[in-house]
């Protein structure tokens, strides 16, 4: 097995002893597991290839936890913080340990490189010289950081730093403004793309997902190829281990509120502060809100681990969202409560501006 385990955060990749593939997600990790997503499994049908071996790949959650549960039940386990089952790897199951700064740091060095590769190494080259970060704050993920791309993959770039992730984000708006720069936001067949492979997932109509993602500058296309950008805090800027919270669900509602502060909206996770909840009837109507635990006037903040709901919205926006309503209880005695928009196919935020 290889990889330092204390450094593995959101963007690294795990091998498991079965051959799985699994996307770390988020920053904080129990300390004998890592809470990550099952994204490749070993199958002869597969299209990706890998050292003699076929795999496919799962694009949705549903199919994840699906086949977890009927072949590899142990990746599934109930988490005392978040009070849910969440998918995670054992530090005794990993094979080994992918790290996209590492595998962006080899690129250069490669006496060959494929044309994905090579749009890679260029693409994060630009955003390096452009927003005059260190090299070594950005890394590759997605299939190309594990030897699983093919031709038409995507380029999934990693920024660390809350610091370099705002300079590159300032960089991205410049370039997408220049009409002569190989960055460009997604045409029309490019949004239908990104819809159909999202609407499984997070239901909306596609009026109300072209309104949603045209802003964005985490995603476009460099070279014509699709690239999608995770901006992550380091983790010495989080300034919480595990334990430190407990995330109890109290159930579903939908809200309309005022975001407050949208600073923290283009990280994953991603963070806007509210003002102004109102809570509302479920989405499908019957005008009948859900029933709510009498401490839902605290709610204060939306929450993602999800990177599409990343620049969801801006300060001064009015929102309404759909999720999970969880109470936050800290180490030191504060609570509050936030929404989180996690895996349910009904969770969405739509901002008017």
């Amino acid at each position: 097995m290889a990889g330092r385990l204390h450094k593995v955060i959101e963007s690294h990749y795990l091998e498991t002893n079965e051959g799985l593939f699994f996307a770390v997600k988020g920053l904080v990790h129990p300390p004998d597991r890592f809470l990550a997503c099952l994204r490749y499994v070993p199958d002869p049908t597969g299209d990706r290839q890998k050292e003699g071996r076929r795999y496919r790949r799962l694009y949705h959650f549903a199919e994840q936890e699906q086949l977890l549960r009927a072949e590899y039940a142990h990746y599934l386990t109930f988490d005392p913080v978040c009070q849910t089952t969440l998918q995670s790897v054992p530090r005794q199951c990993l094979r080994r340990v992918y790290d996209p700064r590492a595998r962006l740091q080899e690129l250069p060095q490669r006496p060959e490189r494929d044309p994905v590769e090579d749009d890679a190494l260029a693409f994060a080259s630009l955003l390096q010289r452009d927003a005059g970060i260190p090299w070594t704050s950005l890394g590759i993920s997605g299939s190309l950081l594990i030897g699983l791309h093919i031709p038409r993959s995507d380029l999934d770039v990693t920024i660390y730093g809350a610091q370099n992730c705002w300079a590159v984000q300032r960089a991205l708006k410049r370039l997408l403004a220049d009409e002569t720069s190989e960055v460009g936001r997604l045409d029309e067949q490019g949004v239908r793309e990104l819809y159909a492979a999202r609407v499984a997932d997070t239901r909306m109509t596609f009026s109300d997902f072209v309104s949603s993602e045209r802003e964005k500058v985490i995603q476009g296309r460099f070279r014509g190829r699709r690239y999608f950008i995770r901006f992550l805090k380091a983790p010495t800027e989080v300034g919480e281990r595990y334990g430190d919270r407990r995330y109890i669900p109290l159930g579903r509602v939908a809200i309309e509120a005022t975001v407050a502060d949208a600073s923290e909206g283009i990280f994953t996770p991603c963070r806007y502060l509210l003002a102004g909840v109102h809570f509302l009837g479920s989405p499908g109507g019957g005008g009948v809100a859900p029933p709510c635990p009498p401490t839902v006037g605290h709610l204060s903040e939306i929450v993602s681990f999800r990177g599409r709901f990343c620049e969801q919205a801006q300060a001064g926006d009015i929102v309404r969202a759909f999720g999970t309503l969880e109470q936050v209880q800290a180490r030191d005695g504060r609570t509050w409560n936030r929404l989180l928009l996690g895996n349910h196919p009904e969770d969405a935020m739509l901002a008017r501006r």
